[in-house]
C-alpha cells in the first residue's frame, strides 16, 4: 500500500498527544495503475500524482527505509485458503465465490512507514489478501481495522499528508495546521470519532477488517450490484494490551501453532442512495448481508522471506465478476501502490539512483 505517511505519523503519535488519533489515516490504503489514473483524470499534468503522494509520505516519515513498503511497512506474511459458500453465485461470476477451495497468500501489518515501529504505536491494523482462482485470475484486496475512511478524495488525502508534515523546529506536526485541516474537512468526523475511542489490539486475529471502498459484483446477466465487504473473525476480542514492541507477530505464531485462524467474509449490498463514491460514509446497519465464505489461515512466515514479500496488493487486481465502483480512492490507491512497489523493488535490485539498504520488503 502506498501510505508511508506513517513514519512521521509514528513520531506524531508519540509526541503530539491527543492529535495523533485524528492523524491515523495511515491505515487507509491509497494506490492505482497508470491507465486507471489517467482515466480518473487526477494524474493530468500539473495535478496530483502518485509520486507526489509517495514523496510527501516519505517526508512525513522522516526517513526512507530502502526495500520496504512506503506504508504499512511492518508486517508478517500468512498463507491459507478461502472456502466459498456459494451464496454469492447469483450476484457474481467470480470463481472465488463458488463452493470450493481457493489458495490465499496474505499479509498482516500495522499502519505506518517505519518497519521498526512498536506494535502499540498505532491502532490501525491491516489485512491484505491475494486469492488465486482455478482459471488463474486473481483477486487482491487490502482491508483495514476501521469502519470508515477519513477522507473521500485523493486531493483531500494529500492535503492531510501536508497537514501532518512535522515542523523541523519541533519534529511533530503543527496542531493548529492539523486542526485547520479537519475544520475544512467535516467529512473526517466519523473517522475521528472512531480514532478517539480506538485502542491498539493485542492480536491481528481478533480484528475485523473493512474494505472501506465500494465495488460492484457482476452477475451472469451483466447486472451490477454495489457492495462493500469485511472480514469478521471467529476469535473473540480480548481486552488485553500487547507486551513489548513486536507482540503481534509472536501472538500470530502462537495462535497458529494451536490451529487455523478463521474469518467470515461478509458482503454488504447497497440500497439506492447509498454512497459508493464516498468511503467516509458508512452504509446503514440494516443493509442486506451475505456470508460469502470462510478465510482460513494456517501458517505465517517473516515478510523478508515469505510469499507475500513481492506481492503488490493492488485493490484493482480483480477477477471477472468483480469490478471497481466510482470511488475515486480506488484508482488513487492503485497508482500509489504501484509507485511504492516500483521504489522498493528498485532499491532491492540496487538500481542506479536508488537507496541501498536492507532487503526486507512488505
Amino acid at each position: 500500500m502506498g501510505s508511508n505517511w506513517s513514519g512521521s505519523l509514528h513520531r506524531m503519535m508519540r509526541r503530539a498527544g491527543g492529535w495523533w488519533r485524528y492523524g491515523v489515516i495511515a491505515g487507509v490504503p491509497l494506490a492505482v495503475a497508470a491507465a486507471w489514473a489517467y482515466t480518473a483524470g487526477w494524474l493530468a499534468p500539473g495535478r496530483l500524482t502518485a509520486p507526489r503522494i509517495i514523496d510527501q509520505i516519505q517526508v512525513n516519515s522522516g526517513s526512507v527505509y530502502p526495500g520496504y513498503r512506503r506504508a504499512h511497512a511492518k508486517g508478517v506474511c500468512v498463507i491459507g485458503h478461502f472456502v466459498g459458500s456459494g451464496a454469492l453465485q447469483p450476484y457474481s461470476t467470480a470463481q472465488v465465490f463458488m463452493q470450493g477451495d481457493i489458495p490465499v497468500v496474505g499479509r498482516f501489518a500495522i499502519a505506518g512507514g517505519n518497519p521498526y515501529a512498536p506494535d502499540g504505536s498505532v491502532p490501525v491494523r491491516s489485512m491484505a489478501l491475494r486469492l488465486t482462482q482455478p482459471n488463474g485470475q486473481q483477486w487482491r484486496t487490502g482491508m483495514n481495522s476501521m469502519p470508515v475512511n477519513a477522507v473521500a478524495t485523493p486531493q483531500a488525502f494529500f492535503e492531510q499528508l501536508q497537514a501532518q508534515q512535522p515542523d523541523p523546529a519541533t519534529g511533530k506536526p503543527d496542531p493548529a495546521r492539523l486542526a485547520a485541516f479537519f475544520a475544512a474537512h467535516p467529512e473526517t468526523a466519523p473517522f475521528r470519532a472512531w480514532a478517539k475511542m480506538a485502542r491498539p489490539s493485542a492480536s491481528f486475529a481478533t480484528n475485523s477488517y473493512w474494505s472501506l471502498n465500494a465495488f460492484e459484483l457482476v452477475d451472469a446477466q451483466g447486472a451490477k450490484h454495489a457492495v462493500r465487504w469485511r472480514m469478521v473473525p471467529e476469535s473473540a476480542a480480548e481486552d488485553a494490551k500487547g507486551q513489548g514492541d513486536n507482540y503481534l507477530a509472536a501472538d500470530l505464531v502462537q495462535r497458529l501453532a494451536a490451529g487455523p485462524l478463521r474469518w467470515h467474509l461478509r458482503v454488504t449490498f447497497a440500497e439506492p442512495g447509498d454512497p459508493t463514491a464516498d468511503a467516509t460514509k458508512a452504509w446503514p446497519a440494516d443493509r442486506r448481508e451475505i456470508d460469502a465464505g470462510m478465510l482460513e489461515l494456517t501458517g505465517t512466515t517473516p515478510q523478508d522471506s515469505g510469499a507475500c514479500r513481492d506481492i503488490n496488493y493492488d485493490p484493482l487486481v480483480l477477477p471477472d465478476g468483480i469490478q471497481a465502483s466510482d470511488d475515486p480512492l480506488l484508482p488513487a490507491r492503485s497508482a500509489a501502490y504501484a509507485a511504492s512497489y516500483l521504489r522498493r523493488t528498485s532499491e532491492e535490485a540496487h538500481l542506479p539512483g536508488t537507496a541501498a539498504g536492507k532487503k526486507e520488503t512488505r
